[in-house]
């Protein structure tokens, strides 16, 4: 047993062979099943076609019998599943793992039911009461799992190495983000009065705009920006535009007013002021969000934080961008892209960010942003 229980060393993506086999128990090794696990849900976020996970829980059984359970269970997988699954250790000597795949044309229910009486029937009531047995569909009902659910380490298990291998630069970058918008705050406090009294004297409401958006792990928070249109507005008016543009560029259907546009924002759009229209060509209207960095909402470089109603389009690949980094008042997009690329163009450039993040990624694009405020280029 105590074989059991020792981490085998895996072998990596490099120097594989064969040997991708735990021969012991039939399975998978470790680091293989869980590089199958990220393909699947890749697969599935691109594809929107579901699959099947099946956790075996063995850590509440006692040592001496966890041998005999594991190979029993194995066992019965082996006439229970298809040749297309794949079987594995998603934590070795503990959890045993079966991903599903191609689940859109099954009946889930019926299909965890024959699994269940499988593996009820090779154990003893005492085995079963400590196996803990758990099925986990991605995407959930049609729609991607949080990455702060119970499933987040079921579907992200490259989520936690990520921040631990990262847990330094991320720390700094918080350092960062604190003395940063500090210094922005103090440098631009003059505009923090002069932006105010001509908002005022221009238009009747509030000086600050305050918007619910989405931040790092589909955490809402309330965003803040120097008003820029008149108020009363419909909301639904920039709604029904985003929900076309996103669909327009998902599934490639054209938009008779505005064919071949690649803009995020309505252009010429008459609920903006006259101040505003500066205020948003200068992206000075921005400038209240070095509030939102200081709250830890969002960080000097990130993704554009989106609206909750965007979310309602996205394709379930869009999601990542709202699970892997925190928003940012800069960042690729905005530096590259910024309302001159289509959305799809936009969050790949926000996952290129989050794929490609390091410290001196995020020095540079702090280094390129005031001149991206300057030539005024994709603002409107």
């Amino acid at each position: 047993m105590k074989k059991l229980l020792e981490k085998k060393p895996q072998i990596k993506s490099h120097d594989r062979t064969d040997q991708f086999c735990d021969d012991e128990y039939g399975c998978y090794n470790e680091d293989y099943f869980l590089e199958m696990l990220l393909f699947e849900r890749k697969r599935s976020e691109r594809s929107g076609n579901p699959f099947l996970v099946l956790m075996l829980d063995f850590t509440l059984i006692s040592l001496t019998e966890r041998h005999d359970s594991i190979v029993r269970v194995v066992d019965a997988l082996a006439v229970l599943i298809r040749e297309t699954d794949i079987k594995g250790w998603y934590r070795y000597g503990d959890v045993v793992g079966v991903i599903f795949t191609e689940m859109n044309s099954f009946d889930t229910d019926s299909f965890q039911d024959k699994i269940n009486e499988g593996i009820n029937a090779c154990l003893s009531s005492q085995q079963l009461e400590t196996l803990r047995l758990s099925f986990h569909r991605f995407p959930e009902q049609g729609r991607p799992n949080k990455a702060e659910s119970p499933q987040k380490f079921t579907f992200y298990p490259d989520f936690p190495e990520k921040e631990r291998a990262k847990k330094i630069a991320i720390y700094f970058k918080r350092i960062v983000d604190i003395i940063g918008s500090s210094l922005g705050i103090l440098i631009f406090s003059p505009f923090f009065i002069l932006i105010p009294v001509c908002i005022k004297l221009t238009s009747r409401g509030p000086v600050l705009f305050r918007q619910e958006r989405v931040g790092q792990n589909r955490r809402t928070f309330t965003f803040l920006k120097f008003r820029s249109m008149y108020i009363n507005n419909d909301e639904n008016v920039h709604k029904e535009f985003v929900h076309k543009l996103i669909a327009k560029k998902m599934t490639g259907e054209g938009d008779e007013k505005n064919a071949g546009q690649k803009v995020f924002k309505i252009q010429n759009d008459s609920r903006v002021t006259t101040v505003g229209k500066i205020l948003r060509k200068t992206s000075l209207d921005e400038l209240p969000q070095f509030i939102n960095v200081l709250r830890g909402e969002m960080s000097l470089v990130g993704p554009r934080p989106p609206i909750p109603y965007e979310l309602e389009k996205y394709a379930i690949w869009h999601l990542r961008r709202v699970l892997e980094v925190k928003p940012g008042i800069s960042g690729l997009w905005q530096v590259e892209g910024r309302s001159s690329t289509s959305f799809d163009e936009m969050v790949r450039l926000d996952l290129q960010y989050a794929t490609n993040w390091s410290v001196w990624l995020d020095i540079k694009l702090m280094l390129k942003t005031p001149w991206v405020m300057v030539a005024g280029k994709g603002a409107y």
